[in-house]
């Protein structure tokens, strides 16, 4: 049997992790969901519990790797700490305050910044399939969410989530350029530890009582969104800006099938269009791709 070329193998690989990762992140937001119909949980909360559990994550199974001490000698990863825990927390915030379909619409624009971004400071191939498949899943984002239906007019909470669309496209090429020096467990524990020091003061001043039944939900809920950002964090390093980051276009689309199968939504045939255009894209950032790459 001919064997894979090492290249096309640690792709491959890749492309599971990012999958994984989009199945984990699906899970978080659909528990998160879940936990909502047990107890209004504060947000402060939410993003702090999740932030822990990314740092345990990381001290259990990465001990030998895990390097400490670049968390605050290291600029890049002081930036990606910090950048990334005001997006994951920008990202909720304007989901409450725009609607998911609006927020989720917007602030997945990162998939085209990022991979311009990655032309810029990467030196990263833009592939017109991949592009066009960016552009695809976009349009097809928005059939899927309806983000600008009704009477809402765009103002300082869409001005918000654009920032953090911005945010998160310099975070994932940040995270290709850490790769050069870091272990994927220091570059995620940056994010958790500085998103753990932004949001664990107002995490504890909002803090209630919770029945045992949300400390669960928001345990594995925490425990799926660590996993999940570590095996992106693992994918960003074979897998370029635009091709890792349009993969997790998915996670919109696996969100609203689980609404249908566990809440009970219907989807439109609007919808049904719009999900069919993200696979469709998605499908085109690993099937238009060279067969023996060069790493970036």
């Amino acid at each position: 049997m001919t064997s894979v070329p090492t290249s096309a193998r640690s792709h491959r690989t890749s492309l599971l992790l990012m999958l994984g990762s989009t199945a984990c992140f699906i899970s978080n937001v659909l528990l998160i969901r879940a936990l909502g119909g047990i107890e209004n949980v504060s947000l402060w909360v939410v993003t702090s519990a999740r932030f822990a559990v990314g740092l345990v994550i990381v001290l259990t199974l990465y001990r030998r790797e895990f390097q400490p001490s670049h968390l605050f000698t290291n600029r890049k990863l002081i930036e990606r700490g910090l950048l990334g825990g005001l997006c994951t927390l920008g990202f909720y915030y304007t989901v409450t305050k725009l609607g998911a379909g609006r927020a989720t619409f917007i602030n997945n624009t990162y998939v085209i910044w990022g991979g311009l971004f990655a032309v810029w400071m990467l030196r990263e191939h833009l592939r017109p399939g991949l592009l066009g498949g960016a552009i695809a899943t976009l349009i097809g984002l928005g059939f899927l969410s309806n983000p600008f239906s009704g009477s809402a007019h765009t103002g300082f909470y869409d001005f918000i989530a654009f920032l953090n669309a911005l945010g998160s496209a310099w975070i994932v090429v940040t995270i290709r350029q850490l790769h050069a020096r870091e272990h994927s467990s220091t570059i995620f524990a940056a994010q958790c530890l500085f998103g753990l020091l932004l949001c664990g003061g107002p995490a504890v001043a909002t803090f209630s009582a919770l029945p045992s039944a949300a400390w669960i939900v928001l345990a594995v809920a925490s425990t799926c969104a660590g996993v999940g950002q570590l095996l992106m964090t693992q994918a960003f390093r074979d897998l370029s800006v635009a091709e890792g980051s349009l993969l997790q276009m998915l996670v919109p689309l696996g969100i609203a099938l689980g609404g249908a199968t566990f809440f009970g939504e219907h989807f439109t045939a609007p919808e049904l269009l719009g999900g069919a255009l993200i696979l469709g894209g998605t499908a085109a950032s690993s099937y238009t791709r060279k067969q023996n790459p060069a790493r970036p």
